[in-house]
């Protein structure tokens, strides 16, 4: 009995030892949630799992790269918090974030009979996250669910905030909802088994928040290497989400800030048949706007120096591979359409844009004062 007493305080003040190298970011929107960012994060799935009242069943959602690596544990996580375990492995890859995995996904949670007391736990990237959080949002009108990111770009931006969504073959997030978390966490570790090519996806998306809001921040990932201080840089972007969407949780204002680089990206992306990854095309969108930004007087030859080194440091793509006639039409479906305007997120300097409302009839206007071949 004593050998077992010091056993379990000894899990106890690992445990507590564990919370306390972590940083922890409330965010406060219409439900509250906390985002857990540091080594060993995962490990306390159980205690989220616990604090939230009457959950019987979890089901785990990933897909066919990040489950192998991490589904086990995860697994064995939620039977440790005394929960029965289930799980659903999609292919990877932006193209299951569709209607048809969507579907398969609620016939699954019927035929366990998940109810809305229990809960799903996104295990994997962007895709993963965006398509569960949607299958909670509207699986039985709303079902609890947690995040844990595994990519960097996952980490960053696409786990906060509340966005869910699938892609139509008209475009990318055409249709979802705003649906938050109920927690967030956040293991730099899991970042170790990730391709270089993800890692660099990921960055495009730090970046973006250097270039709307944080110019010493730009300046550091700059002068130093991202990857000598991961967890530094997740916080960082991390906690500007989190204050940008307490501010405008909905995206009627301010929060469309952090979609720079994006309308761009997300039209090369469709151009692509989704084959581009997203911080490829979110790259190539930053470098076209900060481009067409200058020779419309809205920035200086220096904002465009600094962002294309920036971009060349960490491998990233400056130029696009389509014309402005097909990234044109592509862009025609972005959800930032409003009537025959489209909003534009134009940087001014390092550190600062602003959302310029634009007809939609010169697009091609900016992709060619961009660089865009016609």
């Amino acid at each position: 009995m004593l050998s077992a007493e010091r056993a379990g305080s000894s899990g106890t003040d690992r445990a507590g030892q564990r919370q306390e190298n972590m940083k922890k970011i409330h965010v406060n929107t219409s439900s509250e949630y906390d985002i857990l960012i540091g080594s060993g994060a995962m490990r306390e799935l159980p205690a989220v799992l616990k604090n939230a009242v009457n959950i019987r069943t979890v089901a785990v959602i990933s897909d066919s790269n990040v489950f192998p690596i991490y589904g086990e544990k995860c697994l064995k996580y939620i039977e440790e918090a005394g929960m029965k375990a289930l799980s659903f492995v999609f292919p990877a890859g932006e193209g299951s974030k569709c209607m048809k995995t969507y579907e398969e996904i609620l016939e699954f949670l019927c035929e366990n009979r998940l109810t809305r007391s229990d809960a799903l736990v996104a295990l994997g990237g962007g895709v993963t996250g965006d398509l569960t959080g949607f299958v909670a949002a509207t699986y039985l009108r709303g079902i609890r669910f947690i995040q844990i990111p595994t990519t960097l770009l996952a980490a960053v931006d696409s786990s906060v905030g509340g966005k869910t969504a699938i892609d139509l073959k008209a475009g990318k997030n055409q249709v979802g909802c705003f649906y938050q978390p109920i927690a967030v966490l956040c293991d730099p570790d899991t970042l170790k088994t990730l391709p270089e090519s993800e890692f660099k996806c990921g960055m495009a998306e730090v970046i973006k928040y250097g270039m709307y809001g944080n110019a010493p921040f730009f300046s550091e990932l700059l002068d130093r290497d991202a990857k000598e201080f991961v967890d530094d840089v997740i916080g960082t972007c991390v906690s500007m989400k989190r204050d940008i969407v307490t501010r405008d949780e909905f995206d009627r204002g301010e929060r469309m800030l952090l979609n720079f680089g994006h309308t761009f990206g997300h039209a090369a992306e469709k151009c692509s048949g989704f084959k581009l990854l997203h911080g490829e095309g979110v790259a190539m969108g930053m470098a076209v706007m900060t481009r067409a930004a200058r020779r419309f007087g809205y920035c200086d030859d220096m904002t465009v120096e600094l962002l294309e080194k920036i971009l060349d440091k960490y491998g990233l793509p400056k130029e696009m591979p389509y014309t402005v006639g097909e990234l044109t039409e592509a862009a025609l479906s972005d959800k930032k359409m409003m009537g025959s305007e489209i909003n534009l997120v134009v940087p001014e300097k390092i550190g600062k844009c602003v959302i310029e409302k634009v007809p939609a009839s010169v697009i091609s206007d900016w992709l060619e004062a961009g660089g865009v071949k016609c």
